[in-house]
């Protein structure tokens, strides 16, 4: 893929759309999110026309802190990896786990995630939310704050694969996305699904 990839929703929008595109402005993922559901239940397209299903994510509970949503390819129904939230941790410092395929992050000795997915500082998130809240002031919140993630690999040595973070925008949400390490195709996919999931998630928070 051409980075920074793109990633842009109307911030009015009651069924919720996400567009990802990369430098070249072609479309890699397109999301129309169902409003109003108790579980999640998305369908990631490979066009704005929504006729290309390439994955479908789905919670595997109900409105949850803690909930783990799996991926899986639309054609084959094959599993393709998961991302779960780290329960309460996440209602200061978003984090995210990544699995590989087949994992079931609930259970005792589950295997360790794949990627980690941490927020670079908080304090942006929360001061863009809350701004955001005020008539007039609001308006202005996407030119002042740009909460950023960090999508990582565990262990020793914690190398950024890839960061999104906030851009400037009025009436819509805009993210970049940056590599900043080289990514197997199926590792790739796994993260930019997660990231993808954890801005439908956090999108009310800033």
């Amino acid at each position: 893929m051409q980075y920074p990839l793109q990633l842009s929703f109307k911030v009015l929008a009651i069924a919720q759309q996400v567009t990802v595109s990369d430098a070249a402005g072609t479309v890699i993922f397109h999301v129309k999110q169902k409003a109003f559901k108790l579980k999640e239940d998305v369908t990631v397209f490979g066009d704005t026309a929504q006729t290309r299903p390439l994955y479908t994510i789905k919670a595997d509970r109900m409105l949850d802190f803690s909930g783990r949503y799996q991926f899986t390819d639309a054609a084959t129904g094959a599993p393709v990896g998961s991302v779960k939230r780290q329960g309460m941790k996440s209602l200061w410092k978003a984090q995210y786990d990544v699995f590989a395929p087949g994992v079931n992050a609930n259970a005792p000795g589950a295997a360790a995630p794949l990627l980690s997915i941490s927020e670079e500082n908080p304090w942006i998130k929360v001061l863009d939310g809350v701004l955001g809240e005020i008539p007039v002031v609001g308006m202005f919140t996407g030119y002042l704050f740009h909460p950023a993630y960090l999508a990582a690999r565990p262990g020793g040595s914690g190398e950024t694969v890839l960061r999104l973070v906030k851009e400037p925008a009025f009436f819509e949400g805009r993210f970049r996305i940056e590599q900043k390490a080289a990514l197997a195709p199926e590792e790739e996919t796994r993260a930019l699904l997660a990231l993808l999931m954890l801005v439908l998630l956090e999108r009310g928070k800033g």
